[in-house]
């Protein structure tokens, strides 16, 4: 971390401001560098104020924005106002996410109810590993007139309030009830939002008292600050260990997470590939560590992955993981990885990860250690025969992907009219956007198909968050990431159900002349829980949009006379409704040429929930009732039964 000159013209030692006003100046003065580029840490502001913080952080951006100039633009602090505080976090991530977290946005919301609704929001971005700063409001930190409105009283600790709920979802938390505790605070927070090992949602709650109190600063509090970003370089000894454990595979395998995109490390992986000939399964959030088409890309692995990418990871005798944390859908719930002896190399910058599935740890920067290890199997390659598998595995798939993009005559007969396929409507836009453009999705069965089925042609094509799987992330993550991003049109995939959680994002698409195409898949419930249910003997429960049957009591009537079209529209987007491939394609083409500053446009469309895409030939692990009257039930039980004989304890070496 470096320091420039303090900012002060005048020479005095100290800057009398409040303690929102100090906050709102000192984010505006962060900056953050890696490989020598520079770009300002915080994008700016999202807020939705209330009372504790409309005259705390509101007036202290509002007063920055009043006496902004262009001399001192860098300086400045843009607010956004946004609908939903949880919806402002994951613009928030959105935004950082695509880039590469090298930038991010705070959020502020007021007392109570506001600020616990960023509680979600905050989960999701410690989950995935992705920097946000939360300013949570709090209530008097004097106490004065207490109780007041929207505070939590409990009995047995004066000091608890709703926002130390933010304590275990948080990667930093800390709260200011002092002034002279607020730049230790600040640094403190910097330090995480750029640790790529620690990073997650930092949270500093500021009591509304706290906020509008005045204090001497000193002026070095606001200088420039830059954070140099890491790239950690692996022990030689690492590097060494896992290159003479690769040399004893015959049949070695990636699994490619997001660490290679927050990187940067795509070509290295690329190289990687082309000297050793190692096949490649990618993870949701490393989906795109190679573009469609490289010779060694197998596509997904795991719980969603391809058949190609899930018979070589059944097979590999060393899994080297780049990346990755492991979750339960890539190693399909530990059971993906099936040989006895199989071995793994964990190259991770976080020693948390590198450490996991019983893995020989090489903990460094994923660029660097993929170039130090490609030069230290300089000679190495799998055999002619490995790769002529690789060959056959994918075509063989990707036959599969064609039949689902362009689906026969005998499945499309079955189809009411008007209804297209998930996968249909997945093609389609695959292949009717440009490789620059991204696809977003969160939540629902779409990601698992966009997973296995979505070709990308761009390091920054593919946009999944599956950390958190949050519904409701689609519509204000696709405005973060066109933030981020206005060269690229941004598709947000999303299902009735996650439309219907947080729709309300619009609205500051259309505040903000923010143009993002959000896909509306309309199937009239929750497709993937449905599925799910079906398969664990549940038969659907409680996961049908569907009217109260008089006579059973159930709900299982007719669907629902819900217009999500017309809810769209009346948010203020342009909405184009279509009920054929045809008229698809010719949406897709309307909202490719519409202008970047027109705002949203949703496409809404409506599809079968009953016809599937291609199976992953995987598993995941959802308990199933051990005990039941039902038919359904005890056939699925006796299923899982089946699957778990296959579930390893650790995954790595086994007994034979």
């Amino acid at each position: 971390m470096t320091a420039a000159e303090p900012a002060s013209a005048t020479g005095a030692s100290t800057v009398r401001l409040t303690v929102a006003q100090a906050v709102v100046r000192f984010l505006g003065e962060q900056w953050s560098e890696r490989d020598g580029e520079r770009q300002k840490l915080f994008a700016g502001c999202f807020g939705i104020f209330g009372h504790g913080n409309v005259a705390g952080i509101g007036q202290a951006l509002l007063q920055g924005e009043l006496a902004d100039d262009s001399a001192d633009h860098d300086r400045h602090l843009p607010y956004v106002l946004a609908r939903n505080e949880q919806a402002m976090v994951h613009t928030a991530v959105g935004y950082a996410k695509h880039k590469d977290r090298l930038q991010t946005w705070a959020c502020t919301a007021s007392v109570g109810p506001g600020s616990t609704n960023m509680l979600t929001g905050a989960a999701l971005a410690t989950i995935n590993r992705i920097p946000v700063l939360l300013l949570p409001s709090g209530t008097f930190a004097t106490r004065v007139a207490a109780p007041v409105l929207q505070e939590l009283e409990q009995p047995y600790a004066a000091d608890v309030t709703v926002n130390d709920a933010f304590r275990p979802l948080s990667a930093f938390f800390d709260r200011v009830n002092r002034p002279e505790q607020l730049p230790s605070a600040l640094l403190a927070a910097m330090r995480v939002l750029t640790d790529p090992a620690a990073t997650g949602a930092v949270t500093i709650a500021l009591p509304q008292d706290v906020q509008a109190e005045a204090f001497d600063w000193p002026v070095e509090l606001f200088a420039e600050r830059t954070w140099r970003i890491a790239r950690p370089v692996p022990e030689a000894v690492d590097i060494d260990d896992a290159a003479a454990l690769i040399r004893s595979a015959s049949r070695p395998f990636v699994v490619a997470g997001g660490g290679v995109h927050y990187s940067g490390a795509e070509s290295a992986l690329s190289d990687f590939c082309d000297a050793t000939g190692i096949p490649v399964g990618e993870t949701q959030a490393g989906k795109g560590s190679l573009v469609h088409g490289h010779p060694q890309l197998m596509g997904a692995v795991g719980s969603t992955g391809t058949t190609a990418a899930n018979a070589l990871a059944a097979e590999a005798d060393v899994v080297i993981g780049i990346g990755t944390r492991w979750s339960d859908f890539t190693t399909a719930s530990r059971t993906a990885f099936r040989d006895k002896g199989v071995r793994f190399v964990n190259i991770n910058v976080a020693r948390f990860d590198a450490g996991k599935q019983a893995g020989l740890p090489v903990v460094a920067d994923a660029r660097a250690a993929l170039s130090a290890l490609t030069a230290a199997l300089d000679g190495y390659s799998v055999d002619t025969s490995y790769r002529e598998r690789q060959v056959t595995l994918w075509q063989a798939w990707d036959e599969k992907v064609v039949a689902a993009y362009e689906p026969s005559a005998e499945v499309t007969d079955t189809l009411a009219p008007g209804l297209l396929t998930q996968a249909e409507v997945l093609g389609v836009v695959n292949e009717r956007t440009d490789p620059r453009d991204v696809v977003l999705c969160a939540a629902g069965s779409m990601p698992g198909d966009l997973h296995k089925l979505w070709r990308v042609r761009d390091r920054k094509g593919y946009h999944v968050e599956y950390g958190y799987s949050c519904m409701g992330y689609e519509v204000p993550a696709s405005i973060g990431i066109r933030l981020a991003d206005p060269s690229r049109d941004v598709f947000a995939m999303v299902g009735d159900g996650g439309y219907l959680m947080m729709p309300t994002e619009l609205v500051t698409a259309v505040q903000e002349r923010v143009k993002v195409v959000v896909v509306l898949v309309q199937n009239h419930g929750f497709h993937s829980i449905g599925s799910l249910s079906e398969s664990l003997g549940s038969q659907r429960f409680g996961t049908r949009y569907r009217y109260r049957d008089q006579a059973s009591g159930r709900l299982d009537g007719a669907p629902l006379p819900v217009d999500l079209a017309a809810n769209a529209r009346s948010l203020g987007a342009h909405v184009i409704e279509v009920h054929s491939r045809a008229e698809l394609e010719q949406a897709v083409k309307e909202a490719k040429a519409a202008p970047a500053d027109g705002g949203p446009v949703v496409i809404h469309v409506e599809t079968d929930p009953t016809v599937f895409a291609p199976d992953s030939d995987s598993w995941w692990d959802v308990p199933v009732s051990a005990e039941s009257e039902l038919a359904s039930t005890q056939r699925a039980y006796a299923e899982y039964v089946e699957h778990k004989k296959n579930q390893r304890p650790l995954v790595g070496p086994q007994d034979q």
